[in-house]
């Protein structure tokens, strides 16, 4: 009877591992500091003030969730001139500008958010 039980309460346990694993990889989980279950708030691409100049794209490392796409989002979009959506499925970030900025600029925010740039490339 022992090992009944014993097996039953294993099997309990990896379904929810499994349940929280399978959520996570989708981007729903609660990593990064969600915790409290409610499914975040997106965080919006800036309106910039003046016409855009120009478009890059970022391909970003590490983002596992939509608290992760909120702090990159919200580490670009604090750029003077720089307006970007961040997409956590494609793994990237379209960064719109009214400016000129360096591209280390907004690598160095993205690396502080806690994330990586693997390239950049133009939008044509």
């Amino acid at each position: 009877m022992k090992t009944v039980i014993t097996v039953i309460v294993i099997v309990a346990i990896l379904v929810f591992a499994l349940k929280g694993s399978v959520k996570h990889m989708k981007g729903e989980g609660d990593c990064c500091g969600g915790g409290s279950g409610n499914k975040p708030k997106k965080v919006k691409a800036k309106h910039l003030e003046d016409p855009v100049i120009g478009q890059i794209t970022l391909h970003i490392e590490g983002m596992t969730c939509e608290h992760c796409v909120n702090r990159v989002a919200e580490a670009l979009n604090s750029i003077d001139g720089v307006s970007a959506k961040v997409n956590l499925h494609k793994k990237n970030a379209t960064v719109s500008f009214d400016r000129p900025v360096e591209e280390e600029t907004l690598c160095s925010a993205v690396e502080k958010a806690g994330y990586r740039v693997l390239s950049v490339s133009d939008i044509k």
